[in-house]
């Protein structure tokens, strides 16, 4: 199948009236008015990073892909090149779909180190500053500043049944998944925040979110600083589905 930006995967469409009626206005005037903040507020960083990847790294330094969004609509997503060019994806695709059918928790290659990256790739990608070009998507309407993590076309087989309820939200440069624990959670609890989320979203779980996540950021950089382990969060076999979305939920 080809796809382009206007293309919805099929299997992932969902009641496009819900849809529309889950990003009412407060939401989309605090997306705007973020990312507008933001934008003004770290544009010589961001200028600075793409000198830098460029001097590292010389090609392009915004990196350009293909997610899956809204309603199962395919769109572009913008985030600052972390990787050396034209590098092999399908050991990160085998290691995703690894990850979703052991139940282990969501660790990415570059966890200890990943000889695709950039020199200070690493610290980008921890650090978020990777994915502030997405600002530029939440403007465009593509993406929320909360919202469920935009996925690669790669993965979209992965989201089947009640799964899919997650493309009933924009999806967002930060979520529950990602303040609740991200890469300590495994697929299916990743899967529990997203839709938690999208059926509950209201402005003060929105709020609660942007405010926990620069912290959340901060203690993830200084953690792969230190390469020390983390504290996992509790896993299924430790807490029953209700325990863990209430623990996530607080």
């Amino acid at each position: 199948m080809q796809v382009n930006s206007a293309t919805r995967i099929p299997h992932m469409q969902t009641d496009t009236t819900e849809s529309y009626f889950r990003h009412p206005v407060w939401e989309r005037t605090l997306d705007y008015s973020i990312s507008v903040l933001t934008l003004l507020l770290l544009l010589p960083l961001i200028l600075a990073v793409i000198i830098l990847v460029k001097i590292v790294s010389p090609g392009p330094a915004i990196f350009k892909q293909r997610r899956i969004g809204l309603n199962g609509k395919v769109f572009m997503i913008y985030k600052l090149r972390t990787m050396h060019l034209n590098v092999c994806t399908k050991d990160h695709e085998h290691h995703f779909l690894n990850l979703i059918h052991s139940n282990r928790p969501m660790v990415k290659m570059d966890a200890t180190g990943d000889a695709r990256l950039i020199t200070f790739g690493r610290f980008l990608r921890t650090s978020g500053i990777d994915e502030l070009p997405q600002l530029i998507n939440v403007l465009k309407g593509q993406m929320s500043i909360v919202g469920p993590r935009p996925c690669v076309l790669s993965e979209c087989e992965a989201f089947t049944g009640g799964a899919k309820l997650r493309f009933n939200a924009l999806p967002g440069l930060t979520g529950l998944w990602q303040v609740s624990g991200k890469n300590d959670l495994t697929f299916d609890q990743m899967i529990d925040c997203d839709i938690q989320y999208t059926l509950r979203k209201n402005l003060a779980m929105y709020l609660g979110i942007v405010i926990k996540t620069p912290s959340v950021l901060l203690k993830q950089t200084w953690r792969a600083r230190r390469n020390s382990p983390v504290e996992s969060m509790p896993t299924p076999q430790s807490l029953s589905q209700s325990q863990f979305a209430e623990k996530v939920a607080s």
